[in-house]
């Protein structure tokens, strides 16, 4: 009887191995036109396992009994009852453990090979079989393992709240058995290997931390759908920090995770956390290895391959720390520009005073609760993060130092992101770039210094403005076309302010001021025309998305035609006329649009006023011309 008993646990753990290398090995290696060939030879193994165990336990209490006691007594164990708090020992738990082992891997044979009902059946069968013994040892990884699989399959389904309530289970119930226990609880391999073949506790405990990070993984997806992003963003951060903990993590994989969370962290202004996994996706990437050369990428298909990978995502790590600067730049331009956008000298004096004031325990606080990496790495994540700083600039000098490093990863992005090949993500990148230079343009007192950054602007945008095919990229155009215009419109403004300084125009000055009216009115106007309808003709009723920039548009196209300096009075009257067209035209539109109203307060409030002061403008020119005529 023992001889046979020890026959058929070796033919079991056979078939459980074959199971395991059809389902992880073999299944890469099947053919397109029979993808599942290998998931359905290991589901043929699987159920002749569950057969076998079935046969076995005939006649015996399978888990489902209301009275463990007497299978124990059967079976001459000395445990007792074994009920949810149960630490292991139980014959029944042993049993309800073989058998769920099974159903789990039969649900996910299902789900994998598209079979979704039947391996949500199967895998509400392995519950049901544990639901006594949920919390003995024997039981616990299986059974969170199934819920983080009822959770996949239900988030598949967009039932976000079902996906929820089996992770939030799964995490409960983890969190309670190491409470309650603690020990290393036996792996799913566990009960199909044959004596001295058994896992160690120590890669037992492995197996088991990873289960519930994936847990954690999978609610920080859950909790995202649901929009609760706070704590969508602590879950994936708790996620990486486990991964590096337990040494389980694909380097570009984690890096790209981590650069990704730092995102949200910078939305929520949130710069230190945002900087330190940022350096940490650098430091991470790294472990990656070296780029291989061009020349070795063409000689061998796996060498090209990681190149286009570690450059792709090196580059998009990058394109991270540039929106990392830009936000910062912008956030400090929000905290320190008075009501009309120009630097508050008293409040940057306050701030600048606080700062000193301020302890540093907040931010070592704050540091012990975000901090990645094992001690292979965390001093390298520290020495990159002390390069960029994680205040707000409140100066020049501090504003250029941000400004650099985004620069910097400028020029690293745009050397993967080139136009050849990657149109959209390239101008992306440049557009980022003409923004890191607006937002510093703000920490610039000397206006001539401020016009030459905004020059640099024109110069990166203006010859893919000229290049890109509209009918193509309509939506970037616009984009590129209303930068410009805004751009020259600012210079416009530097230079009226300058001009101002100055007892009389020279006529370089005067030359200068007319150019940037004009190149502004030109890009603002290619904006509008992009608006129109296909016969020409302007909508009456203006969309959502171009709301906003078409009046303002129109209301900055109206103040450049007054602004222009014109030799003769006649040109003047013309440009004048043009002006009040814009300016009623904003009025008039605002009158049948109450939504625009709400748009474009303040450009209304202006171009109210303007359309009634203009046409007596106008007149009185007009009789001056008269006289002199």
């Amino acid at each position: 009887m023992a001889a046979s008993a020890t026959s058929e646990l070796s033919s079991l753990c056979e078939k459980y191995s074959r199971v395991v290398t059809l389902s992880e090995v073999e299944s890469r290696k099947d053919p397109e036109t029979d993808p599942f060939r290998s998931k359905y030879k290991a589901r043929e193994l699987l159920k002749e396992i569950i057969c076998t165990l079935r046969n076995q336990y005939i006649g015996e209490d399978d888990g489902e009994s209301d009275q463990p006691q007497k299978d124990q007594i059967l079976e001459g164990s000395d445990s007792e009852g074994c009920g949810s708090g149960c630490v292991g020992g139980s014959p029944a738990a042993l049993r309800a453990a073989k058998l769920g082992v099974i159903e789990h891997l039969l649900g996910v044979n299902h789900v994998e090979t598209e079979e979704l009902s039947a391996g949500e059946e199967h895998l509400m069968n392995c519950l049901k079989l544990l639901d006594k013994y949920s919390m003995s040892r024997e039981n616990i990884s299986i059974n969170i393992q199934t819920r983080n699989q009822l959770g996949i399959l239900w988030a598949g389904r967009d039932e976000t709240e079902k996906a929820q309530g089996f992770l939030e289970t799964a995490e409960s119930l983890y969190i309670q058995y190491m409470k309650q226990d603690g020990q290393p609880p036996m792996d799913l391999s566990d009960f199909f290997v044959t004596e001295g073949e058994s896992v160690l506790d120590q890669e037992r405990t492995k197996r088991f931390e990873m289960a519930h990070t994936y847990t954690l993984y999978y609610l920080a997806q859950v909790y995202k759908n649901l929009e609760q992003y706070e704590k969508a963003g602590r879950y994936c951060h708790t996620t990486l920090q486990r991964q590096l903990e337990f040494n389980h993590f694909v380097p570009l994989e984690w890096a790209i995770n981590a650069a990704t969370l730092s995102q949200y962290y910078i939305t929520k202004s949130r710069y230190m956390e945002g900087r330190h996994c940022l350096a940490a996706a650098v430091v991470v990437a790294g472990l990656a290895g070296e780029v291989p050369s061009e020349a070795a990428a063409q000689e061998n298909e796996a060498e090209g391959e990681k190149r286009e990978q570690l450059r792709q995502k090196r580059a998009e790590i990058a394109r991270c720390w540039i929106k990392y600067c830009l936000n910062l730049l912008q956030d400090a331009k929000k905290l320190l520009e008075d009501n009309i956008g120009e630097l508050d000298v008293e409040r940057q004096a306050e701030l600048k005073a606080r700062r000193r004031q301020e302890d540093e325990e907040e931010e070592k606080g704050l540091k012990s609760a975000i901090l990645f990496g094992s001690r292979d790495i965390f001093d390298s994540i520290l020495a990159l993060e002390e390069k960029v700083s994680c205040a707000y600039p409140l100066d020049f000098e501090e504003a250029r130092a941000i400004f650099l490093v985004g620069q910097n990863y400028v020029t690293e992005a745009k050397e993967y992101f080139q136009m050849d090949g990657h149109v959209t993500d390239h101008i992306e990148v440049v557009q980022d770039h003409s923004a890191l230079f607006k937002a510093l343009s703000f920490f610039e007192e000397d206006y001539e210094r401020r016009c030459k950054m905004h020059k640099r602007r024109i110069d990166m945008l203006e010859p893919i403005c000229k290049d890109l095919n509209a009918q193509y990229y309509l939506l970037i155009c616009r984009q590129l076309q209303f930068e410009l215009a805004e751009t020259y419109y600012e210079m416009m403004d530097l230079k009226l302010a300058l001009a101002d300084k100055q007892d009389e125009l020279d006529a370089h000055t005067v030359k200068k001021f007319n150019h940037l009216c004009a190149a502004s009115i030109k890009y603002y106007k290619m904006f509008l025309d992009s608006i129109r309808t296909p016969d020409g003709k302007f909508p009456e009723k203006l969309e959502d998305d171009v709301l906003r920039p078409a009046l303002v548009a129109k209301f900055r196209v109206a103040r450049l035609y007054g602004r222009i300096i014109c030799p003769d009075g006649a040109t003047q009257l013309e440009n004048l006329d043009k002006s009040l067209e814009c300016y009623r035209f904003v009025v008039d539109y605002c009158e049948q649009d109450t939504e625009a109203k709400k748009a474009v307060e303040t450009e209304l409030e202006l171009s109210e006023e303007m359309a009634g002061l203009l046409p007596i403008k106008i007149e009185r020119l007009r009789a001056k011309q008269a006289a002199l005529n």
